[in-house]
């Protein structure tokens, strides 16, 4: 069982910046095979993914982030952040991180989710 608590959200300007965490609790990143990544869910539209790092540290992003964003972890404090600059009125969502061990196609784990606001 893995446990996701996000944080880091909350309400900025439009090409302001915010860092998102994700403590994940129940196993140590460098102890299992697990894949991690970013998603968002706006009001009235369906989830997306936004950012995916897989457990080699290979990183993938949504064309609409690219360059904004970043995905990284520290292994050492089980920890998954979301860098995001640039931000825009559409990044406006509620963010989730989640977690999948390997060979898994879905994600198994998922946080609460944290709210990200962006204003014009």
């Amino acid at each position: 069982q893995v446990q996701l608590v996000e944080s880091g959200g909350g309400s900025v300007q439009a090409g302001g910046s915010l860092r998102l965490s994700c403590a994940a609790y129940g196993y140590g990143f460098s102890r299992v095979c697990i894949d991690l990544g970013w998603f968002r869910q706006a009001p009235g539209k369906e989830r997306e993914g936004v950012a995916q790092i897989d457990s080699n540290g290979k990183t993938s992003y949504a064309d609409s982030v690219k360059g904004r964003f970043a995905i990284s972890k520290d292994n050492a404090k089980n920890t998954l952040y979301l860098e995001m600059n640039s931000l825009k009125p559409e990044d406006t969502a509620m963010y989730y991180c989640a977690a999948r061990f390997c060979g898994n196609y879905h994600y198994n784990y998922w946080g609460q989710g944290t709210q990200v606001t962006v204003s014009s």
